[in-house]
């Protein structure tokens, strides 16, 4: 079934009626916690009716919202594609910080303690770091 079809029919039998999207988003959040809660207690076969609620709700969602379900897809696969490369570089006395080569910001270094900190940072941001070999006295 093509999904701008199944979204139809699932607009067209829905229990609840609005055009208003926080209503809408209201709707899912509740359903989404409802499988929550039935995870929670190990209820599977519970969370699995649940979560096809949701579906349903985010197919609604994006219906009051004006959301085009194949765009929606096709750009959460590129977003996925696309590998952030965030990267921390120690220059002499201070730190840059890139950002797919584009340089975001920075600060000066004035310790070994700063350096640590930068180090800690960039693991914290998922940053790779690169700088000068340090003795780890």
């Amino acid at each position: 079934m093509d999904i701008k079809d199944a979204i139809e029919l699932i607009w067209n039998n829905r229990k609840y009626r609005t055009n208003d999207p926080k209503t809408a988003i209201s709707h899912l959040n509740e359903e989404v916690a409802e499988s929550l809660k039935a995870l929670m207690k190990d209820d599977i076969d519970k969370a699995k009716h649940e979560l096809q609620d949701a579906m349903s709700c985010l197919f609604i969602a994006m219906k009051v919202l004006d959301v085009d379900p194949v765009e929606a897809v096709n750009s959460q696969i590129e977003q996925m594609k696309k590998k952030n490369s965030k990267i921390m570089i120690l220059k002499n006395d201070k730190v840059e910080i890139y950002v797919d080569g584009e340089l975001k910001g920075g600060w000066s270094i004035w310790s070994k303690e700063d350096i640590k900190e930068a180090e800690k940072l960039a693991k914290e941001f998922g940053c790779e770091f690169i700088g000068e070999e340090e003795d780890n006295e």
